[in-house]
């Protein structure tokens, strides 16, 4: 007898029981779908010489595979990296305020180019630009979709077929390969060099400027730092230069904050308020790195510089929609009130973590670990880390933390991987990291609500990564 002629039919299949409350969920087409893909693969593997396989499987290969089909690709995850503002892991997490407005934004019509007082259209830059004046200092404001849009916006609306001059030792790569020469080279700008990698002064950019400069530029240096001997112009300085010149002074903050971190005990980080107050025309800086908000660009400064950027066609290809701004607009006033922002913006909180608080969080997730890890030729304790900050943000400094070390008994280095993978095919997948042979967890980014989710999904998982 054939073989092949022991497989069940199409609609054998869908009419299987099993199969209907699939179907109820997802529809009728994406199950019909997989039950051909199953069957397909069964015949080939069957003509292979594999033994056909009965109708519970083939059954249960269908319901595994609607299930893989249908699972989000934006799936939440326990952040265990060590880093906080992860750009692989979405950056930084909203605060609940900011979730509630972006929710609220969704679901019913919201006055985003309406003016509610006057009846007529509206500006929907208006949603924030005024919060963002009040916290920076700046007599305008403007926002597009992130930091590298900013800067691609204000050169090529300023210094189209001209010279922006800025220092060699600030001219720097991000993630993703992006540089500032070639996003200057993109937005028709010509980029001059002043100076050396390690000291610039006031005199190489007033020797570079000519008839064809459009501006001075500082690039805060976020993503790695240069010690030793060196040299920068201060940024008052670098403004008058460029005042006395009829030139703008624009400043790149990249990963910028609205507020003085030093204040939690971190390193002080500049500020666009600190910026403006130096004599900067235009600052640029992100939403979602240190401020905590979604992924934006935001540029404050001088009410004319910001009508030009937009007046550019460039500036609606850019621009946000309303359920960016309606977190951020959440997240800006949460700046208001600046004693609570460690307890209100959930980045803030999670870079002021205490380290004691991680540490005795660790004790009480400790069991559940290793009893997820019972069985397996490892050894699981606590032990002190260092988290970082990331997205190019404060790079040198480390923040004292705590959490897990899985190591392998012997030299049986396999078995970390197959016990991070586990944790990643977790309903909720855990993303930790391995390093010097261990598997590390740290727990800087779990939050005290998060445990009891945590704690069960370990105690559902025994043997993990067999």
């Amino acid at each position: 007898m054939n073989p092949l002629s022991q497989l069940p039919s199409v609609d054998r299949l869908l009419s299987a029981a099993a199969l209907a409350a699939l179907v109820d969920v997802h529809g009728r087409a994406i199950v019909t779908g997989t039950v051909r893909e199953v069957l397909a693969e069964a015949r080939s593997t069957a003509r292979e010489g594999a033994p056909v396989p009965d109708e519970a499987a083939l059954l249960a290969r269908v319901g595994a595979g609607v299930t893989a089909k249908t699972l989000p690709k934006l799936r939440p995850v326990f952040n265990l990296t060590g880093t906080v503002l992860h750009t692989n892991l979405g950056r930084a997490p909203l605060p609940e305020e900011a979730v509630q407005a972006l929710v609220a934004a969704a679901r019913s019509p919201c006055a985003l180019e309406y003016d509610i007082d006057s009846g007529g259209r509206g500006d929907r830059d208006d949603i924030v630009s005024e919060l963002l004046c009040e916290l920076t200092g700046a007599e305008a404001a403007t926002v597009v979709n992130n930091n590298a849009a900013a800067v691609f916006l204000l050169l090529n609306t300023l210094a189209p077929k001209k010279q922006v001059i800025v220092s060699r030792g600030e001219l720097i790569e991000i993630g993703g390969a992006f540089r500032v020469p070639d996003i200057m080279s993109r937005a028709g700008a010509k980029l001059v060099e002043v100076g050396t990698t390690n000291r610039t002064h006031l005199k190489d950019f007033a020797e570079a400027i000519n008839p064809r400069t459009a501006m001075l530029m500082k690039v805060h240096a976020s993503n790695y730092a240069i010690h030793g001997f060196t040299h920068a112009v201060p940024e008052a300085e670098l403004a008058a230069l460029a005042h006395q010149h009829q030139l703008p002074f624009v400043i790149d903050l990249g990963s910028g904050t609205l507020a003085d971190l030093a204040v939690y005990g971190l390193p002080h980080e500049p500020t666009p308020r600190e910026a403006i107050a130096a004599g900067a025309d235009l600052v640029t800086f992100s939403g979602d790195k240190l401020l905590g908000g979604p992924q934006a660009g935001l540029l404050v400064g001088r009410r004319d510089l910001i009508v030009k950027l937009k007046k550019n066609p460039l500036k609606r290809a850019l621009r946000v929609g309303k359920l960016t701004l309606a977190a951020l607009e959440a997240v800006l006033a949460l700046y208001r009130d600046p004693d609570r922002l460690h307890l209100r913006v959930t980045a803030v909180r999670q870079l002021t973590r205490p380290a004691a608080d991680i540490a005795a969080q660790a004790a009480r997730l400790l069991p559940a670990l290793q009893a997820a890890l019972n069985g397996l030729a490892v050894t699981a304790g606590i032990v002190a880390l260092k988290s970082q900050i990331g997205s190019g943000s404060l790079p040198v400094d480390r923040l004292p933390s705590a959490g897990f070390a899985v190591r392998p008994q012997g030299r049986k280095g396999g078995v970390l991987n197959r016990i991070e993978q586990g944790l990643r095919a977790l309903p909720k997948p855990v993303i930790g990291r391995i390093e010097d042979g261990a598997l590390l967890l740290d727990l800087r980014c779990l939050a005290a609500h998060e445990e009891p989710e945590f704690a069960a999904q370990l105690s559902a998982s025994r043997g993990l990564g067999t």
